[in-house]
């Protein structure tokens, strides 16, 4: 589950409190995105392109330097503006002049520039800094995880204040590269391609890059010693997977999995269109938590994931995430069906090709599974509200919703509609209502009560119009497929806590 942060309204309430009343009306960046989930989120004011991240980073003692370059360009005239940040910061230059900065509370460090910045104009920030990122809390958590060798940045809904200042939120997505020094024998593992890697006094450093446009949250750090292996897919991409040296009796069954996402991806093409990115991978280091997640092309697996053995469903439903919620990344958190109602129907249709239970078969026993009455169905995918982002109903009543219109539309359409949203709307981002609309639009069917009754309503809608036949049990309620318990073991998927 996400981290919950502070009472919206109390948030909302402090950040206008954190603007002085001296402060020129209309030349102030907003210390919030107006993300109603979290108000404290991103910043108003800009809109960054590109991040350069030049870090160092000591194991052995949490500390982290760092000097982010950010390439933004002004939506408003700014005499002020917020970056989302929680370490010490030396020194900040906007376009080469040194500027003021002070941190208000947690997370926000507010920058005045020398001189006003007009709209529309390029702005270069160079931001020093330094601190031990895992003795940074932000509304007392932090989602910086030291390892025995190292350390990990992973965490959604935000990651990125405990390592890089950033304006962090989906909706101002950037390219991205990041050089990471380390001591030899150690390695960084981040997003994207491999572009150097280069030795000197005792320190090894890796230059990674993100060339597509890629959210805050969907970028990753993790440094310690790995084994790493290497390859290409039949498209030319590199695939670079990561699994730490120490992960004990879950190695196998963390590799039996993660070594086939080359697979994976190229059958998850067939269904959703041409792979969005130009690397891929996935590593799995040795951390506490049971969760996964899915960082821009290389997802994240912690090996609680692989406990029980392989779960190859697990790799389904991150890799599906490249086209639903990084390729097109959702406008709002309240957005949150456009990543995981899909993501999770892509297991189910994952388990339709291995001959384990249908989609339709998967719908019908999920279905089942929920009474009328059960606390399941006032869960409304569609806007579940922060406490139940990830709420179970979010991903299986999303799937189902998503079966509700494959039997609507019929195979053809539905699958013409898979892949033709994240061709739309690639590298962009889009809401519940954007999906509704593209839906209509190309089926030529009204589709809004069909998505009110599965996405929107606190009540459990009636039985899928078109369940198919299938085993039953004795009790008259559908067989349980049989791909069922793999599945059910990646409910804990996003479950931060």
């Amino acid at each position: 589950m996400h981290r919950r942060f502070i009472v919206p309204s109390a948030i909302a309430a402090s950040l206008l409190l954190a603007i002085p009343a001296s402060a020129a009306e209309g030349t102030v960046g907003a210390p919030g995105i107006g993300d109603p989930y979290y108000p404290a989120s991103g910043n108003g004011g800009y809109d960054v392109s590109h991040y350069d991240l030049r870090l160092k980073y000591r194991p052995s003692t949490d500390l982290l330097e760092g000097t982010a370059t950010i390439l933004a360009t002004t939506t408003q005239e700014l005499t002020r503006f917020n970056l989302d940040f929680g370490l010490d910061v030396s020194e900040v230059r906007v376009d080469g002049k040194k500027a003021g900065h002070v941190k208000n509370g947690e997370q926000e460090l507010e920058i005045t520039p020398a001189a006003p910045l007009a709209k529309g104009r390029s702005v270069t920030v160079v931001v020093r800094y330094a601190g031990k990122p895992s003795e940074v809390k932000i509304n007392g958590w932090t989602s910086w995880v030291r390892t025995p060798d190292g350390a990990v940045a992973a965490q959604e809904p935000e990651s990125a204040a405990w390592w890089y200042p950033s304006n962090d939120h989906p909706l101002d997505k950037a390219t991205y590269d990041i050089s990471v020094s380390v001591p030899d024998g150690t390695q960084a593992i981040s997003n994207g391609t491999l572009q150097s890697q280069s030795s000197k006094l005792g320190w090894t450093r890796f230059n990674w890059r993100s060339a597509q446009p890629q959210a805050t949250y969907l970028t990753t750090l993790a440094v310690g010693k790995f084994d790493i292996t290497t390859d290409t897919t039949s498209d030319g991409l590199p695939v670079v997977n990561a699994y730490s040296k120490d992960l004990g009796a879950n190695a196998g069954a963390a590799r039996a999995s993660i070594e086939r996402t080359a697979e994976v991806a190229e059958w998850l093409t067939g269904v959703f269109g041409p792979y969005p990115f130009d690397a891929l991978g996935g590593y799995s280091p040795n951390v506490t938590s049971g969760f996964a997640l899915e960082t821009q092309t290389r997802p994240f697996y912690s090996p609680k994931q692989f406990a029980s053995g392989s779960n190859v469903s697990v790799v389904v439903h991150e890799l599906a995430h490249q086209w639903y919620g990084d390729s097109v990344s959702l406008k709002g958190w309240k957005d949150i069906w456009i990543n995981e109602g899909f993501a999770r129907y892509s297991q189910w249709l994952w388990s339709e090709k291995e001959g384990e239970g249908t989609a339709q078969e998967l719908a019908d026993y999920t279905y089942a599974l929920h009474p009328a009455g059960d606390p399941f169905w006032e869960v409304k995918p569609g806007d579940p509200g922060p406490d139940n982002q990830f709420d179970a109903a979010v991903y299986d009543r999303g799937a189902m919703a998503l079966q509700a219109l494959r039997d609507e539309l019929g195979d053809e359409t539905f699958f013409a509609l898979l892949k033709g949203w994240p061709a739309e709307h690639a590298y962009g981002n889009a809401s519940v209502s954007d999906f509704v609309t593209y839906a209509e639009r190309v089926s030529g069917k009204p589709l809004a009560a069909l998505f009110d009754a599965w996405l929107f309503r606190a009540e459990r809608p009636g039985a899928p119009a078109a369940a198919g036949p299938h085993a039953l049990h004795a009790a008259g309620q559908p067989a349980r497929p049989a791909s069922w318990k793999k599945i059910a073991a990646t409910n804990s998927v996003h479950d931060h806590r």
